[in-house]
């Protein structure tokens, strides 16, 4: 039997609270402004394009979830060296691909289903990576959601093609991403 410890014990606790108080409120509250902001207009967006709020909602608190758990793991230094570098990795994959979601916005003609479609695919590898020695296979069902929902080709399309009826969404979005990466380039510097 092993031996007590209250880190461990914290630690569960935080992820078990993460759990179950994923609502955008409590990502308000653990998360910084550019990232409340884009999460609350990537909500809108699934709605928009699933036509139905409690699959907005639910991939939505499933993204809140895994943010906050992988989160809560960094803070409490649970990674290891091998899953820091996989951190690393996931957080260059993370902005390359908002970039690239930027720039299809910004520049007629670039989208590039296949491309964004890998992109995403890589990310979702790393992430699993990273957290399969910390959370539980429910955590894994939420990260397969999440980037079976955003990496669909027919999501992809209907949100990137030229005449679609959420550009404007789509543009406010950008801004999300331009202002996060921003603070990507602050912490960094």
């Amino acid at each position: 039997m092993s031996e007590f410890q209250a880190k461990d014990i914290g630690l569960r606790a935080q992820k078990k609270l993460a759990s179950k108080l994923s609502n955008m409120t409590v990502a308000k509250m653990v998360v910084d402004e550019p990232t409340s902001q884009l999460l609350d207009n990537l909500c809108k967006l699934c709605k928009e394009v699933s036509g139905d709020k409690k699959v907005s909602e639910k991939v939505t608190k499933n993204l809140i979830k895994v943010m906050v758990k992988v989160g809560i793991l960094n803070k409490n230094n649970q990674f290891n060296q091998d899953e820091r570098v996989l951190a690393a990795q996931f957080q260059r994959k993370f902005q390359m691909t908002a970039m690239t979601i930027v720039s299809f916005y910004e520049i007629d003609f670039t989208y590039d289903q296949s491309f964004i479609t890998q992109s995403l695919a890589d990310m979702k590898s790393i992430l699993l990576k990273l957290v399969e020695r910390h959370l539980t296979d429910k955590t894994v069902t939420r990260i397969d959601s999440v980037f079976g929902f955003f990496g669909n080709p027919q999501f992809l399309d209907d949100v990137f093609s030229g005449d679609s009826i959420h550009r404007a969404l789509l543009g406010t979005i950008t801004k999300d991403l331009n202002a996060l990466l921003e603070t990507f380039e602050d912490d960094a510097g």
